[in-house]
């Protein structure tokens, strides 16, 4: 099932609350893999009877796009069987690298090279092929920059040569823009438009005037919705997700940040 619309991220410690929503609340459900594959029981059997109900997209956590570390084929297999089981089209990832010599679990900036491009390239191409599908790659937020190009330069750059499609995080954007000091509106007018496949948002938090941190544990601040409705203006409507992964309100709050994706889009598709 195509995704569309509004949609929520999934997570196994709402997971009750969360089946009970409708088709009428949410659009689509989103989920990392590596916490679902292969996982079996009550849980499993929910996720399941979930899948069945609505659209989902993945959304992965472990990949490693720009890492040394040689491609982790028998991993890239195993989320192409999780995919075809449960009917997905759409994986996601992140444009940035989390392992060297073993996983690190955080999501660690690329340096923005010519190198690295062709590294980057290579590694997408491979995952393109034994998923059968387009790898779709998140712009990720950062606090430390490496290169000689613009995080704008070297992201189109990636998408033109592999053809791989971009998940347009506006939150990264926002965090990335007051962090490395660039124009927020710029770099998403910028983006290639037939590439954006779907967005992200999410709230984040206020270390300083000059610092913000993508926490996704937040509501979404004001001036993140008017990015997306710059996104929205420019690129016209995609599927857009609500990004929490913790200090998880009541189910109402969270619903009425969906309701408000929801109203955003209506107003453009009018």
């Amino acid at each position: 099932m195509a995704i569309m619309g509004s949609g929520l991220g999934l997570r196994r410690g709402m997971l009750d609350e969360m089946s009970q929503l409708t088709t009428q609340q949410v659009d689509f459900f989103e989920v990392a893999p590596e916490n679902w594959i292969g996982l079996g029981g009550r849980f499993g059997k929910a996720f399941r009877a979930l899948t069945e109900r609505f659209p989902f997209a993945c959304h992965g956590l472990s990949l490693s796009i720009g890492s040394s570390d040689p491609l982790d084929i028998e991993f890239v297999k195993a989320v192409k069987t999780f995919l075809d089981t449960h009917k997905i089209d759409i994986y996601s990832e992140h444009l940035s690298y989390c392992s060297h010599k073993g996983h690190m679990y955080d999501l660690l900036p690329i340096p923005f090279t010519s190198d690295a491009i062709d590294h980057v390239v290579t590694r997408i191409q491979q995952v393109q092929d034994i998923l059968q599908r387009p790898l779709i790659l998140e712009n990720v937020s950062t606090y430390a920059k490496f290169g000689h190009m613009s995080e704008l330069e070297f992201t189109q750059e990636v998408v033109t040569r592999s053809g791989c499609k971009l998940l347009l995080d506006v939150n990264n954007v926002y965090v990335n823009s007051v962090n490395h000091h660039y124009d927020a509106k710029q770099f998403i007018q910028s983006l290639p438009s037939q590439a954006i496949e779907y967005i992200h948002i999410a709230g984040h938090y206020d270390e300083a005037d000059d610092l913000k941190v993508d926490t996704h544990g937040a509501p979404v601040k004001d001036d993140v919705w008017q990015l997306l409705q710059l996104a929205y203006a420019h690129h016209g409507v995609r599927p857009t997700l609500l990004e929490r992964d913790f200090n998880f309100p009541p189910m109402d709050e969270l619903l009425a940040e969906v309701n408000q994706i929801k109203a955003m889009q209506e107003v453009v598709n009018v």
